[in-house]
């Protein structure tokens, strides 16, 4: 279940992205300090082109999509997730969270945003997300290399649209 994130929910939407295997996959790896992740929050949760969801997997809260640049007149949206993995972890379920995530932040781009097109990227060594996204209709539209922490990355900007045929 996706859920409007609340005040409540920001340590620990804090803690699953200072997470190593968050960081090691994110275009910022840096550790986020309380302060910088209070001012994001702050800043992010009124504004009308973002809506920030917590995911919860058997009623407990496991990871958080965020949609950004969303542009709800011309149909369209940046999105990113990440999983509480340790937690997921340790109850047997990040596999199977890691595809429900993604499978209802999709569905929820289409049905309550009212989106044609959502966006997102990844890193190129990321093959298992690459691979996961194919699957559930993301195309990899452009490739650009972006330094990282000092390191060269090749990063693809991914697109879905809408399964609907009313477009």
């Amino acid at each position: 279940m996706l859920r409007p994130a609340a005040d409540a929910d920001m340590d620990a939407v804090l803690a699953w992205r200072n997470h190593p295997d968050v960081r090691a996959v994110s275009l910022t790896r840096h550790v986020i300090a309380p302060e910088e992740h209070e001012a994001w929050w702050s800043s992010t949760k009124d504004r009308d082109d973002r809506e920030v969801l917590v995911y919860e997997r058997h009623g407990v809260p496991s990871g958080v999509v965020t949609f950004f640049d969303l542009d709800r007149e011309a149909g369209s949206s940046w999105w990113g997730y990440y999983l509480d993995n340790d937690g997921l972890t340790e109850r047997g379920e990040l596999l199977p969270a890691w595809i429900e995530i993604q499978r209802q932040a999709v569905r929820f781009a289409w049905d309550e945003l009212g989106l044609a097109e959502l966006h997102g990227e990844v890193l190129d060594d990321n093959a298992a997300v690459r691979r996961f996204n194919k699957r559930n209709g993301f195309e990899e539209i452009e490739t650009d290399e972006r330094e990282i922490d000092g390191e060269r990355v090749v990063v693809h900007h991914v697109r879905a649209t809408t399964p609907r045929e009313t477009q």
